[in-house]
C-alpha cells in the first residue's frame, strides 16, 4: 500500500514538473527568453509593421470630364488598369454617339470605373429652361443606361454651375470638385502635376479631362506620386459613401 502511494506521489511530482506547476519561473524562463530573442531577431519591426498595416490610408478620387475621347481615353484606361486604379468619368452624350466611343464606355464599365453624366452638349444648366435642362441630363442618362445596363445617378454640372431646383425634377446627385489644376487651360503636364500634388489632401476630388493628351499623361504621374505618398484612389461613390 505504501509502495502504491509512493508511486502515485512520484507521478504527481513528475506531472507538476512537466506542466510547470512546480517551479513555474524556472520552467518557463528559458522558453520565454528564447521566444523573445527569436521574435526580436526575425521580426525587428513587427510592432511598426502591424501599426502601419492596420492604419487606414487617406482616400482621394480622380475624375475626368468631357469624354469619351477616341484617342486619349483608351490610353488613360490602359494606365489605370496597369495601376489597378478606379476612376470616375463624367461623360457627354454627344461623345457617345459613335460605336467606337460606345465601346470605350462599355470598357470603362467592365473595368470597374464609375460613370457619371455631364449633360449632352456641355451646356450651363441655370442658363437653360427647365425643360431643356431636364432633356440634356435625361438624354445622356438614357445613353449611359443603354450601354452599361445601369443608370448612373451621378451628375457633374458643366462649369460647376448648378440649380438645386433641378433636383425636384431629376434623381441625380451633383458632384463637384475640390482640386482643379485647370488642365484645359495650361495643357502643360508638369504644371498640372505640380498643382495637383501640392494641393491634394484626404477626401479631395480631383478634376481633369480625358480629352487632352497632356492631361492623361499628368493624371498617371499624379497617381504614381500620390500613391507613393500613401493615398488610396477610389471612385466618387466610394468616397462620399464611406
Amino acid at each position: 500500500m505504501k509502495r502504491i502511494n509512493y508511486v502515485n506521489c512520484l507521478q504527481v511530482v513528475i506531472l507538476m514538473l512537466l506542466t510547470g506547476t512546480l517551479f513555474p519561473q524556472t520552467f518557463f524562463s528559458k522558453t520565454r527568453t528564447d521566444y523573445s530573442y527569436e521574435k526580436e531577431v526575425n521580426c525587428p519591426n513587427a510592432k511598426a509593421y502591424v501599426c502601419e498595416s492596420s492604419r487606414e490610408k487617406p482616400k482621394i478620387a480622380i475624375t475626368f470630364d468631357d469624354g469619351p475621347n477616341t484617342c486619349f481615353t483608351p490610353q488613360l484606361l490602359d494606365g489605370l488598369r496597369e495601376r489597378k486604379i478606379k476612376a470616375t468619368f463624367f461623360l457627354l452624350g454627344q461623345n457617345m454617339e459613335t460605336e467606337e466611343n460606345k465601346e470605350i464606355v462599355h470598357r470603362m464599365y467592365q473595368e470597374g470605373h464609375l460613370i457619371g453624366n455631364h449633360t449632352y452638349h456641355h451646356l450651363e444648366i441655370p442658363k437653360l429652361s427647365t425643360q431643356d435642362a431636364v432633356k440634356e441630363i435625361k438624354d445622356t442618362e438614357t445613353m449611359i443606361e443603354e450601354i452599361t445596363g445601369e443608370k448612373s445617378g451621378y451628375f457633374r454640372p458643366p462649369y460647376g454651375s448648378w440649380d438645386k431646383e433641378m433636383e425636384t425634377y431629376l434623381s441625380v446627385i451633383p458632384i463637384f470638385w475640390t482640386v482643379d489644376p485647370r488642365d484645359w487651360e495650361s495643357k502643360n503636364k508638369e504644371e498640372i502635376v505640380n498643382r495637383v500634388v501640392t494641393e491634394a489632401k484626404e477626401n479631395d476630388i480631383i478634376l481633369l479631362h480625358d480629352c487632352y493628351g497632356t492631361s492623361v499623361e499628368a493624371a498617371l504621374e499624379i497617381i504614381d506620386i500620390l500613391q507613393e505618398k500613401g493615398f488610396e484612389f477610389v471612385t466618387v461613390e466610394q468616397l462620399i459613401m464611406d
